[in-house]
C-alpha cells in the first residue's frame, strides 16, 4: 500500500465527503474520520422505501486503504450480517483502488449488492438458505424485516392506513392487512448472526465491478484533485 500524505489524505476525505451530499445523501459527522450516511434501498428492490444508517470510517491512509462500514440498523441479507451489520463486498476490501470515493460505494456497490444477492458468499446464512430454497418466503421476510428496523415514520403510517382501507371491489369481505400477508411466512430457523464476524469486516466475493480496475502508480492530482 502506498503511503499517504495526511494532509492529502484529510482534503480527499474531506472531498469526498461534500461529493456525497453533493449527490443528496444525509450524511452526519461522528468524528474527523467517522461519518454516518443515511441509505435509501433501491427502487424495484425488496429494500425500496427502506432508509438504513451506515457508519463509515476513513483510515488515515485514505484513499490508499479501503473504508470501513456497517448497517447500524438490522437488515436482512445473505451478504450482510443481521447482528453485527458487517458487509461482504469485495470490491470495498480485496479490489479497492484510490480512484474509488464514497459515491461509487453508495450510488453503484451498495445499490448493486442489495439489487443482487450472492447466497454463495454468505455472512447471513439462514437468509442465503432461504433464499436457494423457497425465494417466496425469502421476499416475504425480507419485506417484513424493511418494515420492522428501515421503514421511516410517513411510510409506516401509510402502510398501517393502507392496511386497514377494505378493498372497494369486495362489499362483503375486506382484503387481509397488509402487514399479515407479509408475516406469514417466516424461516423456520431462529436468526443468528455470524459470530466470525462481529466487526467492519469488508470481503468475500461480489459480482459487482462498475468501474475499470485501475493499477501501477497514480498521480496525486489524480487521487486528491487539482488545487
Amino acid at each position: 500500500m502506498q503511503k499517504s500524505n495526511p494532509l492529502l489524505s484529510k482534503k480527499r476525505r474531506e472531498r469526498d465527503i461534500a461529493r456525497l451530499k453533493q449527490k443528496g445523501f444525509e450524511v452526519s459527522r461522528l468524528s474527523e474520520q467517522d461519518i454516518c450516511v443515511s441509505f435509501h434501498g433501491p427502487k424495484d428492490t425488496l429494500y425500496e422505501k427502506g432508509i438504513w444508517h451506515i457508519r463509515v470510517h476513513l483510515p488515515a491512509e485514505y484513499p490508499y486503504k479501503s473504508p470501513s462500514l456497517g448497517f447500524l440498523h438490522k437488515i436482512y441479507h445473505p451478504n450482510i450480517d443481521f447482528q453485527s451489520g458487517s458487509i461482504c463486498l469485495d470490491v470495498i476490501n480485496q479490489t479497492w483502488t484510490p480512484m474509488y470515493e464514497l459515491f461509487n460505494i453508495f450510488g453503484i456497490f451498495l445499490p448493486q449488492l442489495l439489487t443482487y444477492p450472492n447466497p454463495a458468499d454468505p455472512l447471513n446464512i439462514d437468509a442465503a438458505n432461504l433464499l436457494r430454497t423457497c425465494s417466496k418466503k425469502y421476499d416475504n421476510y425480507v419485506r417484513k424485516q424493511v418494515i420492522k428496523y428501515a421503514l421511516n415514520g410517513k411510510e409506516l403510517a401509510n402502510l398501517e392506513k393502507k392496511s386497514k382501507e377494505p378493498d372497494s371491489r369486495v362489499s362483503t369481505v375486506p382484503d387481509e392487512p397488509t402487514l399479515q400477508l407479509i408475516e406469514e411466512e417466516t424461516p423456520e430457523r431462529p436468526l443468528e448472526g455470524n459470530d466470525n464476524n462481529k466487526s467492519f469486516a469488508l470481503s468475500g466475493q461480489s459480482q459487482l465491478s462498475e468501474l475499470s480496475d485501475t493499477s501501477g502508480l497514480l498521480l496525486e492530482e489524480d487521487i486528491f484533485g487539482k488545487d
